[in-house]
């Protein structure tokens, strides 16, 4: 017999941790909040967080959307976010990731912090 310990990551969890890897690509400004495809956002009593999970024979299959600076460049950012959620999670967690889909939902177009 083994002596195996069986590690479980909750999905909020990971949408938390796919959010900071994210985060840490120049260009991203954060996940957007908004679904870009409301199928089944009826029936979803949990709000949307700019992440989807899903667990395909024990691997992952993540959809991440994400808010990028108006002057990114956009296929490189996504690029990037798509190397390094994969990375981090991998890492984090022990679990196979087979797919990072990077959905661009959302541009800044100024400086929040701007005056006027």
């Amino acid at each position: 017999m083994s002596n195996r310990t069986e590690l479980s990551v909750n999905t909020e969890v990971l949408a938390k941790m796919t959010e900071i890897a994210a985060k840490e690509i120049e260009g991203v400004v954060g996940l957007s909040k908004k679904a870009i495809n409301l199928k089944g956002a009826v029936k979803s009593k949990t709000p949307f967080t700019g992440v989807k999970i899903e667990s395909v024979n024990g691997a992952l299959k993540l959809n991440v959307y994400i808010c990028v600076k108006k002057d990114a460049l956009v296929k490189e950012v996504a690029e990037k976010v798509q190397e390094n959620v994969k990375e981090k999670i991998q890492t984090m967690t022990g679990t196979a990731v087979t797919q990072v889909n990077v959905n661009i939902a959302d541009v800044q177009l100024a400086e929040e912090t701007e005056e006027e």
